[in-house]
């Protein structure tokens, strides 16, 4: 089997990258190294089933020989990375998207399409399930994320319908874990990094809004069952234990013995004030839940935050 994963050299994509190796898999990984590091595949580049190759998936991609899966996980993924590159988070959930459908559709491959929870913006329906359409502003500075990854889905469900091509939509709500850079703008590696300089933590607004933290394993336990079912309609995965960013900030103090302070600044536009996922669907079609509980997640991820910091 031979598995191309865009973003494979990002957070999740590296994850991705041991795992089909461990099944056995030749893994191609490609990624353009905006938000990715080659630090994240050091440890695979040396394995002769492992091919890394620097390209942008929003220019058009040819691949020798038979592929059987394509992943398509390029995309800045965090605030701090789409605000600061918004034409380029377009482009690869638009261009890039139809570009590596297109190679899937030639190759006969199966697709798999990481979407994000962000398609439903600041949701008016709690927790949020499949079938829900979603509330986002078009032209928000945040449009470019949502907006490109709703576009992405729709183009999936086209080329799935038009070309009969075997497609897979996944809905990653956020996530943690291993690898994860410390300054990527997202709420754990803010507040680990924090915490673990001295620094007060920034929590936004009055800390009420909520999200759900899913451990990487998870994810990636649930991303590989999905691959293996034929359903081609979007599957949330996340976990649904919700927590809000204050509770959240007081649980990475409490487990580093921190005496940082919390400090409140102006929330942003359009952040969500709730963020849950409905995993009915997961569990039904996958027999998936996500199995690691925050507080053991987090401990395995302290040990990987602790040598960045000590390292930066």
């Amino acid at each position: 089997m031979r598995t191309l994963i865009t973003g494979g050299a990002g957070f999740i994509g590296s994850h991705l990258c041991e795992r089909f190796l461990e099944r056995g898999h030749e893994v191609i990984c490609v990624d353009n190294l905006i938000t990715g590091s080659l630090s994240n595949i050091e440890h695979l580049r040396g394995h002769d089933r492992f091919t890394f190759l620097r390209h942008d998936v929003s220019h058009p991609l040819e691949i020798d020989g038979p592929l059987h899966n394509v992943l398509h996980f390029a995309s800045p993924a965090s605030p701090v990375d789409y605000l600061q590159y918004p034409i380029q988070t377009l482009k690869v959930g638009a261009l890039g998207t139809h570009n590596t459908l297109g190679l899937a559709k030639a190759k006969n491959a199966r697709f798999m399409l990481a979407s994000t929870s962000e398609v439903y913006g600041d949701p008016e329906q709690h927790p949020q399930r499949e079938d829900y359409w979603g509330h986002v502003n078009p032209i928000g500075p945040r449009s470019c994320y949502d907006e490109a990854k709703r576009f992405a889905e729709a183009v999936v469900m086209a080329y799935h319908r038009a070309h009969g091509v075997n497609t897979r939509i996944i809905r990653i709500f956020n996530t943690y874990g291993r690898r994860m850079r410390l300054d990527d703008g997202r709420v754990l590696p803010n507040f680990m990094g924090q915490a673990l300089r001295g620094e007060p933590l920034t929590v936004y607004g009055d800390g009420s809004q909520t999200r759900s933290f899913c451990f990487v394993d998870d994810l990636v336990n649930g991303i590989e069952k999905l691959l293996d079912v034929e359903f081609h309609e979007p599957v949330n995965l996340g976990n649904p234990d919700e927590v809000t960013i204050l509770q959240f900030a007081q649980e990475i103090l409490a487990l580093l013995g921190s005496k940082s302070r919390i400090e409140f600044k102006p929330l942003p536009q359009d952040d969500p004030k709730v963020r849950k996922p409905d995993i009915t669907r997961a569990r039904q079609l996958l027999g998936w839940e996500p199995l690691v509980p925050r507080s053991d997640g987090l401990r395995r991820t302290l040990d990987y935050f602790q040598q960045k910091v000590a390292n930066s």
